[in-house]
């Protein structure tokens, strides 16, 4: 199943819309404290850059095979730059990356020490675009969307994918009958209302609800109003070492456990998932075995430290190991 997947990748076009930004890693040792301040001296020894966000979703994608390109905004500096070459190396159409002055590209530091992460720093800007980016952002995506086979909007809460963004994508898509695959921030699911399917994680999920998600019985009696909240689409609910439950609408849940045997670090583990599945739905699976693909992923993104880009040849033999 995998195998024949990555087969058909070539021949699938993605457009990956939402917050693209930048993740920075600065390794070293901390043998000492400072004399300043009771923190950590880390010796750097290694500083590197890899996409995130949406990008990373795209990254995604382009490891597997597909054809990408990705929409959204930056701003006009150094980490632009950066992150646009990055891009450019992975081969990721950017003609609907476009720059706003008056934002900075997001940008996520990571500082380890032996190996373990000891402090975060961000640099973003998440105010909604301007009417006048807005609107920019739209004419260069409309080509986009219609010649893509799958449309991923990746929302991290920092201005892109705003409701009218999504339902825009989400309209123009369905008259084509483009699948749509939604990450989301935002609790209020409506927004994304019609898209083939919402992938929330638990804790995302408990907000939409507007209450607690705790075990399986709390799931299966909220997931009914967030159906109706975004019908007739179908909600992913993606749940760490529990794996993964689909809900399809007029149909029981099924539930697809945790594939992998041991977890290095679950960041941007929801972005190959979403990558998976549209490419999956792209290529012409149907939603419940583009989940199992798109579980099958997250075993192998999961495995990696740091932001990872999975690529066709393992997930060749993630599918062969299991049988799948």
């Amino acid at each position: 199943m995998m195998t024949r997947l990555m087969m058909r990748a070539p021949s699938v076009r993605v457009l990956v819309a939402g917050d693209s930004m930048l993740d920075a890693y600065v390794a070293g040792a901390a043998s000492r404290i400072s004399p300043e301040a009771p923190v950590p001296v880390v010796e750097v020894a290694e500083r590197r850059f890899v996409v995130g966000g949406a990008a990373n979703v795209a990254a995604n994608l382009r490891g597997m095979g597909a054809g990408v390109s990705l929409a959204g905004v930056t701003g006009a500096d150094p980490a632009a730059a950066r992150l646009r070459n990055e891009l450019q190396k992975l081969e990721i159409g950017m003609d609907a990356l476009v720059e706003d002055e008056s934002r900075v590209t997001t940008v996520k530091t990571r500082v380890t020490a032996g190996g373990q992460q000891i402090v975060r720093f961000d640099e973003e800007s998440r105010q909604p675009l301007s009417a006048k980016m807005a609107s920019h952002l739209l004419r260069k995506c409309e080509q986009l969307v219609d010649e893509a086979h799958a449309i991923v909007i990746s929302d991290y809460g920092k201005g892109v994918a705003q409701e009218a963004f999504c339902r825009w994508i989400v309209d123009r898509a369905g008259k084509r009958g483009t699948p749509v695959v939604i990450d989301p921030k935002s609790p209020e699911l409506s927004r994304y209302k019609g898209a083939t399917v919402v992938t929330p994680n638990l804790k995302e999920t408990a907000a939409a609800a507007g209450e607690a998600v705790h075990s399986n019985e709390d799931l299966i009696r909220v997931v009914p109003r967030l159906l109706e909240a975004i019908a007739p689409s179908a909600l992913l609910v993606t749940r760490g070492a529990d794996g993964m439950t689909l809900f399809e609408p007029g149909k029981k849940g099924a539930h697809m456990p945790a594939l992998m045997n041991e977890v290095a670090d679950v960041t941007g583990a929801g972005d190959t998932v979403v990558a998976t599945l549209a490419l999956a739905l792209g290529s012409g699976s149907e939603l419940r075995e583009a989940a199992m693909l798109a579980n099958i992923a997250a075993s192998v993104a999961v495995a990696h430290h740091g932001t990872w880009a999975v690529n066709r040849e393992e997930l060749i033999e993630a599918a062969r190991t299991r049988g799948i």
